[in-house]
């Protein structure tokens, strides 16, 4: 087949050539071998089409009190712990497709498919803990996107600041159509790419780096094995599961899938493909910017004496001796992410709270269509600023946080696990064997990361 062939028959499917050229399909010949190729730039805006839910999620993951847990484990003790960013790896991305997996195949959120086959007891308490948990990350959080503000425009008061991102974390939930808000958080999670020129920028012995990565170290110390229980709280952490699980239904919804049955019917190997590499991707993503969190802070802080941070714009200011530049990115690379995990936090509370009073709950929804919904992510945020305004110590409002996560992500992963293996809910897209194991795996690993935390503390 030569060129001019070519194109006629891809006329025939694509009408005009321009419209061939705008799909990126474009002629190759190889050792008289026809191949028909898509040019690099349209896979790469194809592959970033595919990306949603499962990459703002897995950005979300790193929030404000992510990135003050990271910088505290790698300023204290260097690159001892950053193995944690590979192993919770397989694991997280496990667990979020599970979550994925649920709310594609029976159209609804975790929080109504726990109602519709446990006990509504354990939900309403499991939902309160959650609730709880989330108010203390998000106060944290707009404090220390605050404090890094501040950083950068030290004449404007710390609580304008607060009330400021709270305003637009809501005005982002209440004011605009879910598909351009779902467009906002999926590049802001862009701004977490500033870690890793950050880690760029300075200097690391990278061959010391890949070899703490893949070879794990642990001196069980109390101070030692908090911070690992406190990065596998904020890594695997419960409000991820529902808010993964019911953006999963709000994108089905947004392709006009209105109704549960409509949802459930639109299930396909293909949907689920796509699905996976979303959420692995978005995993991926999240810890790979943890891992250049650790090293940026191991690399400059731990490696110059600076072990004593206590929150995340400690540590950028902390950097300044290092350059602006590594400062200046450390610091908005903290109020990207709280813009991103801020509404996600509150986000995941309502999902959770209306679903198990069967509310009329979605982001797709106007305020007026769903009060109660958007009553908690209000009153999350009221919350979060009352908070800041008392001064509430944010170190111990993480540790709380972190206990809080590690106590309830147990019992919500078994539902997870139960959920996505039942054949009744799931039918022939239930869980594998392999799948399972894993998940049960990661109940363990939490359960026992749950009590050790709260061992530390006695």
């Amino acid at each position: 087949m030569d060129k001019r062939k070519f194109e006629e028959e891809m006329e025939e499917v694509f009408e005009t050539p321009a419209k061939m050229l705008e799909e990126g399909v474009v002629f190759v010949e190889k050792e008289e071998r026809i191949l028909i190729s898509k040019r690099p730039f349209k896979l790469a805006e194809e592959y970033w089409d595919t990306l949603g839910p499962g990459l703002t999620t897995g950005a979300a993951d790193n929030d404000p009190s992510g990135i003050t847990t990271y910088s505290q484990a790698g300023a204290r003790y260097g690159l001892q712990l950053i193995w944690l960013s590979l192993f919770t790896y397989p694991f997280m991305a496990t667990v979020q497709e599970m979550c994925a997996r649920i709310g594609l195949v029976s159209g609804e959120g975790l929080a109504a498919n726990i109602r519709r086959y446990y006990s509504a007891r354990v939900l309403y308490v499991a939902t309160a803990l959650l609730f709880f948990a989330n108010v203390l990350n998000i106060s944290a959080d707009l404090g220390a996107m605050a404090a890094a503000s501040r950083l950068l425009f030290p004449n404007i008061e710390l609580e304008l600041f607060v009330v400021f991102f709270a305003a637009i974390s809501l005005a982002l939930q209440i004011f605009t159509t879910y598909a351009r808000y779902a467009k906002y958080l999926k590049y802001l999670a862009l701004a977490l790419l500033s870690y890793v020129v950050v880690a760029l920028s300075v200097h690391l012995d990278w061959s010391d780096v890949l070899h703490h990565l893949v070879v794990p170290t642990l001196t069980f110390s109390k101070d030692e094995m908090f911070l690992v229980c406190a990065i596998l709280g904020t890594t695997i952490s419960p409000y991820l599961f529902f808010w993964q699980t019911s953006q999963e239904v709000e994108e089905k919804i947004l392709r006009g899938e209105s109704n549960i049955k409509a949802r459930r019917a639109e299930v396909s190997t293909q949907s689920l493909r796509r699905m996976r590499t979303d959420v692995w991707s978005g995993m991926f993503f999240s810890n790979l910017i943890t891992f250049f969190i650790f090293a940026a802070c191991a690399g400059t802080l731990f490696s110059n004496g600076i072990t004593n941070i206590g929150t995340a714009d400690q540590a950028a200011a902390a950097l300044k001796p290092f350059g602006d530049f590594a400062y200046l990115l450390f610091a908005g690379g903290i109020v990207g992410a709280g813009l991103l995990a801020v509404p996600v936090l509150a986000g995941s509370s309502a999902y959770a709270i209306a679903e198990s009073f069967s509310w009329n709950h979605g982001l797709y929804r106007k305020l007026e269509q769903a009060y109660a919904f958007y009553g908690v992510i209000i009153v999350s945020m009221l919350l979060g600023i009352i908070a800041n305004f008392l001064h509430l110590d944010p170190i111990k409002g993480l540790i709380y946080a972190a206990v809080a996560n590690g106590i309830i992500a147990p019992f919500i992963l078994f539902f997870v696990v139960r959920l996505s293996s039942n054949s009744r809910l799931m039918g022939e897209y239930a869980n594998r064997p392999l799948v399972s194991s894993m998940g049960w795996i990661t109940v363990g690993v939490m359960a026992i990361s749950g009590i050790a935390a709260v061992a530390t503390l006695l």
